[in-house]
Parts: structure tokens; sequence; C-alpha cells
């Protein structure tokens, strides 16, 4: 059976990216590199507004406010080319023109539920807020991993992670610093029905 991690990089106040702030918010250092060059790999899963920013990527388009890729985001980008992805979407047309890319339009809930039984590999995420909350949901999340730089992007925030989630018991399996001040907390979820109602006696 497959295991499914949904693996985020966040600003600290929650934020995956911010408006005129590089990749890993400029912030990535050698042991962070280092740890991410040695992750297993894996199928990705994404949505297609993930689809459609990381595929422009892969095909030279700059992100805003840069002129040129910085050597590790073009890297990141390559090993992403290289992977096999999963594309939920109902959208986007076939075939798909990023590499090694198969688009799924039945309900992404069933299909990855139907992938993690039928498989033997590892599926993560990358972005797709909706996608990772809706698969979270229905418990289908096996791990949950976020790296967080030290940086609050309190006016220039986009695309606040934990909006709309269900209550979440976090069980922690991992953590680490990387580079004396990236933190990475990694947990095992489980949904709760309700918060806790009172702490026992």
């Amino acid at each position: 059976m497959s295991e499914l991690l949904v693996d985020f990089i966040t600003s600290l106040d929650g934020h995956a990216s911010g408006e005129g702030w590089p990749g890993f918010w400029g912030l990535e250092g050698p042991e962070y590199l280092a740890w991410l060059g040695k992750q297993p790999g894996a199928t990705y899963l994404m949505g297609a507004n993930t689809y459609r920013l990381m595929s422009g990527f892969a095909a030279g388009e700059v992100p805003n406010g840069q002129d040129e890729f910085r050597p590790e985001e073009e890297a990141s980008v390559d090993e992403l080319t290289q992977a096999s992805k999963v594309v939920f979407s109902s959208s986007l047309e076939e075939p798909l023109t990023w590499a090694n890319s198969t688009l799924v339009r039945d309900d992404a809930v069933e299909a990855v539920r139907a992938m993690k039984s039928s498989g033997s590999g590892l599926l993560s995420t990358i972005g797709s807020l909706s996608l990772c909350r809706s698969l979270l949901r229905a418990g289908l999340v096996d791990r949950f991993r976020v790296v967080m730089f030290p940086v609050i992007t309190g006016n220039t925030g986009k695309e606040r992670i934990y909006d709309g989630y269900p209550d979440v018991a976090l069980e922690m399996v991992e953590h680490r610093t990387f580079d004396g001040r990236i933190q990475l907390v990694e947990y095992k979820p489980r949904v709760l029905e309700h918060p806790p109602l009172g702490v026992p006696a």
C-alpha cells in the first residue's frame, strides 16, 4: 500500500508564498538543499493551478519580480520534471505538455484512495492547497510535513494554507533544524470530529 505525504514549505505565519519573494524566500541553505537532494522518489500529486505554475517554470517562465532562476530553483524544477506527476483537473486538456504528467478527471479523493490501495511507492503532494485539504478531510494522509522558513509575510503573503481545515490532532514523528534557521516538523495527522470537551481529571 502506498503512503501519502502532504508536504508544505511555508513562512512562519503559514503562507505558501509571498509577493516579491524568491523561491524558498531566498533563505535556503546548504544543509536544507542537501536534505532535499536525498529525499526518496515519489509520485507527485497536484491540481490544475499548481500544474500551470510549475509547468510554466519548467518551460522557462521566470517568477514575477525575478530576472532569472537561481541555480537551486532551476535544480528543483528539473527534478520535478523528471518525476512522475498526477494532475487532477476538469479544466486542463490532454495531452499535458509537462513531461511525465498524467491527467486524471475523476474525483481526486477516490482516485488517490485507489492509488494508495493498489500502489507501493510514496505519493506526495506539491502545493495544491485545496487538494491537500480534501485528502486530509478524507483521512487519506499518512504524514503531514511542514518546513517553516524564518520570515513573516504579513503584508505580502499569499495562499494561506490552513484556512478551511478541520481540527486535526498531530502526533510528531520527526523534527529537525537546517542551517540554524529552517525548522522541519513532521506529524501523523488525525482529523477530529470535534475538539476535546475538557481536560480529564
